[in-house]
């Protein structure tokens, strides 16, 4: 694969993977707006990857706790900070590994990848965003994060099964209504991601483990990397912006793009 398709990939990858703007509809529509070859699998899973290990270097502290929390939780004892982070995450992420799997194996995850579907996904779910930020309260900080939270949250990471939608994107609209702060919602839904997209990445890495040659493999390394510092560097911006800036310009993004890919569906 040209050079230039690979970096094009990763950074959009890069960028809006942590963005509420939705990282799979905007690779979906690569191909299918510019006529360039889709990236395949392989791509995707190396992209994934790099995004993976930015977002886990950016909250290394938090990841760090939630790893050593891990052994005492398989123990049963949910006595440290560590151990309640790693079973909250493991309870947010079950609703997602469930229907995507179903959705996998269905078939239907393909059947909704397409200008049309993305066009609304855009639209409707950048307004539910505007909406939640407007009325969704400050009261709540990571350290309170409940289990109950974190199931609410989980169901509402599922919707981002639908291309187009935003993983984060959502999440944070769930965090948001569920009264958290923009930059808490928003760490949330970023440590939310780790296990949602080392699932994926398993999963799809599975799949194309066995096709994926040495050009193949050199072509995902190159993407990878693009891919982690173009996160690092959005995911870090977006992260400071949220301290005074509210998510506005997102959704204003969003329904613009809705509403130009919907018209060019249309038409």
């Amino acid at each position: 694969m040209p050079l230039f398709h690979l970096f094009l990939v990763a950074i959009i990858q890069g960028i809006t993977e942590f963005l509420p703007v939705s990282s799979s509809g905007h690779l979906i529509l690569l191909p299918a707006l510019t006529g360039m070859q889709d990236q395949g699998q392989v791509i995707d899973v190396a992209v994934h990857v790099g995004t993976l290990l930015a977002v886990i270097l950016y909250f290394w502290p938090d990841v760090r706790m939630g790893l050593a929390g891990i052994p005492r939780l398989l123990r049963g004892r949910i006595d440290t900070q560590g151990a309640w982070l790693a079973l909250c995450l493991v309870i947010a992420t079950i609703p997602v590994v469930i229907v995507g799997l179903i959705l996998n194996v269905t078939g239907l995850d393909d059947m909704m990848r397409g200008p049309v579907v993305i066009g609304w996904t855009m639209l409707i779910f950048g307004l539910v965003l505007y909406w939640a930020d407007q009325r969704g309260p400050n009261a709540k900080t990571t350290d309170t994060w409940s289990l109950r939270d974190a199931l609410i949250m989980g169901l509402w990471q599922v919707v981002a099964l639908i291309p187009g939608t935003s993983r984060s994107g959502i999440t944070i609209t769930g965090g948001r209504l569920l009264g958290y702060a923009r930059h808490d919602a928003a760490k949330l839904s970023m440590l939310m991601s780790i296990p949602t997209i080392a699932a994926s990445g398993i999963l799809l890495g599975a799949e194309v483990a066995m096709n994926a040659d040495a050009a193949a493999a050199r072509d995902g390394a190159i993407a990878a990397v693009f891919a982690f510092f173009a996160a690092l560097l959005a995911l870090s911006l977006m992260m400071r912006l949220l301290r005074s800036v509210s998510f506005t310009p997102y959704v204003i993004y969003r329904v613009v793009l809705g509403i130009a890919l919907l018209v060019y569906a249309y038409s």
